[in-house]
C-alpha cells in the first residue's frame, strides 16, 4: 500500500468520495465528532458528506439540536450529536481540563468561580431559553462574575466541559448558549473502557488506514489510554503494516467506488487533514511544502490527495471562488475541480 492508496481509502472512509448519509446528525454519528471552530467551513465538512445537502439543512440540524457544537476532545469546538455528547464529554474533559490548568491559574479561575459561573449560568438558561455571548456576559457579570476577553472564553469552555452549557440555535448571525440538559437527553453513560473502544472503533472506521498515533493526536488522550481503546476495538478491525508502520480500518474489503468525483473543495480544518498526527499521505509528494499549512488552508483534493488552495468570496449577486493550483492540472483534473466548486455554490445557495 502506498501514501496514494491510503489518501484513497481515507477519501472512501470519510465518506468525501461517497455520500450514502442523508442527514446532518447521520454523518457527525458516524465520524464521532466533526471539528468546528470554523464554523461557516464545519458545515460545509457536512455538506460535502451528505446527499444533496445544503447550508440551511445544516443550520436547521443545529437549531433543533439534531447536532451540538461544543468543546469535546482537544480543547476546540466539534460537532457532536446529542447521543454522543454525555459519554465524550465525560471521557475527554478531565484531559482537557488538565491541558488548560496553567491558563486557569494565570487567569485566576478556580473552582469557585467555576460554580458561581455554573450556577448562574444553569439558572439563567433552564427552561429552554438560550442567549447570546453578549447576554450571557451580563449574566457573569450581575453574578460577580469578572469577563474580560479571556476569562470569559475559558469560563464558557469550562461550562461546556461541566456540561452546563452547549450550542443553541442562532440568532440571525449570532451564535446562542442552551443548557445542556435541555439539548441532550439523559442516556445511560459509559464506563471508561467502553468509552475508549467506542471512540477508537468510530475513529479508526471513520478515518482509516490510520495509526494508533494518528488517533491519540485526534483523540487528545493520553496515550495510554488511546493504546486501551484500540486493543479493546481492534477486533472490529483490520491491521496492515506499510514501512514498518500499523495501520487500522474498517474489516472487509471493499471496492472502491472508481465513478466517484475525482475533485473536492475541502474546508479549512477538514477532519481529512485534521484528523491524522502524520499528513504526508494527504498530500501529493510534489506540493508538500506549498501545503504546510494543510490543515488551516481550504484544500484542493484532486486524485486523492491535496493539490492547491481555494478562497471564497459571498456577493450580493453570487459566489467567487478563487482556486490556488499548486501546478499544473491537467483536462479532467480542471474541469474536475469546477464540478466540485459548482457544488459548494448549490450548497451555499
Amino acid at each position: 500500500m502506498t501514501n496514494l492508496d491510503i489518501a484513497q481509502w481515507r477519501i472512501h472512509s470519510q465518506h468525501i468520495a461517497r455520500q450514502t448519509f442523508g442527514e446532518p446528525h447521520e454523518i457527525v454519528k458516524y465520524l464521532g465528532a466533526i471539528q468546528a471552530q470554523d464554523y461557516a467551513g464545519a458545515k460545509w465538512a457536512l455538506g460535502l458528506r451528505l446527499q444533496n445537502a445544503n447550508d440551511a439543512a445544516i443550520e436547521k440540524a443545529m437549531a433543533v439540536g439534531g447536532i451540538i457544537r461544543t468543546h469535546v476532545l482537544r480543547p476546540t469546538w466539534h460537532f457532536v450529536t446529542p447521543a454522543d455528547a454525555r459519554w465524550m464529554i465525560e471521557l475527554t474533559a478531565p484531559r482537557i481540563n488538565a491541558f488548560s490548568a496553567s491558563r486557569y491559574r494565570q487567569l485566576q479561575l478556580d473552582n469557585a468561580v467555576f460554580k458561581r459561573t455554573n450556577d448562574a449560568l444553569a439558572k439563567a438558561l433552564e427552561g429552554g431559553k438560550q442567549l447570546t455571548r453578549m447576554e450571557i456576559t451580563e449574566v457573569l457579570n450581575n453574578a460577580g462574575v469578572v469577563t474580560d476577553d479571556l476569562r470569559f472564553i475559558h469560563l464558557l469552555m469550562h461550562a461546556e466541559l461541566d456540561k452546563v452549557i452547549c450550542s443553541g440555535a442562532r440568532r440571525g448571525k449570532q451564535h446562542t448558549y442552551a443548557f445542556f440538559d435541555d439539548r441532550v437527553p439523559a442516556g445511560s453513560m459509559l464506563t471508561k473502557e467502553e468509552a475508549l473502544a467506542e471512540l477508537a472503533g468510530r475513529y479508526f472506521i471513520g478515518r482509516g488506514p490510520a495509526t494508533l498515533q494518528d488517533f491519540t493526536w485526534w483523540s487528545g488522550l493520553a496515550a495510554v489510554d488511546a493504546r486501551l481503546g484500540l486493543e479493546i476495538a481492534k477486533h472490529g478491525l483490520a491491521k496492515m503494516i506499510v514501512d514498518g508502520r500499523e495501520y487500522w480500518m474498517r474489516q472487509g474489503s471493499r471496492d472502491l467506488n472508481s465513478k466517484a468525483p475525482i475533485a473536492h473543495l475541502l474546508p479549512a480544518f477538514d477532519e481529512f487533514a485534521v484528523a491524522y498526527k502524520d499528513r504526508t499521505a494527504t498530500v501529493n509528494p510534489k506540493y508538500l511544502k506549498q501545503a504546510r499549512y494543510v490543515i488551516f488552508d481550504p484544500s484542493i483534493v484532486a486524485n486523492n490527495q491535496v493539490v492547491g488552495t481555494w478562497k471564497r468570496t459571498i456577493k450580493k449577486n453570487g459566489i467567487d471562488i478563487a482556486l490556488n493550483p499548486f501546478g499544473m492540472l491537467n483536462k479532467t483534473q480542471a474541469k474536475a475541480v469546477e464540478a466540485a466548486a459548482e457544488r459548494y455554490r448549490r450548497f451555499i445557495n
